[in-house]
């Protein structure tokens, strides 16, 4: 199944705890139809103390968000896109942004 977001795109959380902030997509997990956003939906993951670090630690890292929950980032209407696919002018198949009808890779 083909994903509307990939890894580099810009996206805006639409529902749950980060609702309404951006950030760029770091992976694309499709088995599971969730994203990793960076420096949003941090969770703590903690850490036991091993030989070489004998202090266990905390950090902060980003969880997964699913799909669904998050919409492609427009920079030029500084708007969300709905996305759709269609062929370019060289017959390969590409996302664009159904409201403005621009191709988007």
């Amino acid at each position: 199944m083909k994903l509307k977001i990939k890894k580099n795109d810009t996206v805006k959380v639409i529902a749950g705890d980060e609702k309404g902030k951006t950030g760029k997509v770091i992976r694309v997990i499709i088995a599971e139809n969730r994203a990793v956003v960076e420096g949003l939906n941090l969770v703590s993951k903690h850490y036991k103390p091993t030989a070489q670090n004998t202090s266990g630690r905390i950090e902060k890292i980003e969880a997964p968000i699913h799909v669904s929950n998050l919409m492609l980032w427009n920079e030029k209407s500084k708007n969300v896109a709905k996305i759709g696919r269609k062929l370019n002018g060289e017959g390969k198949n590409t996302r664009f942004d159904k409201r403005t009808g621009e191709f988007i890779d």
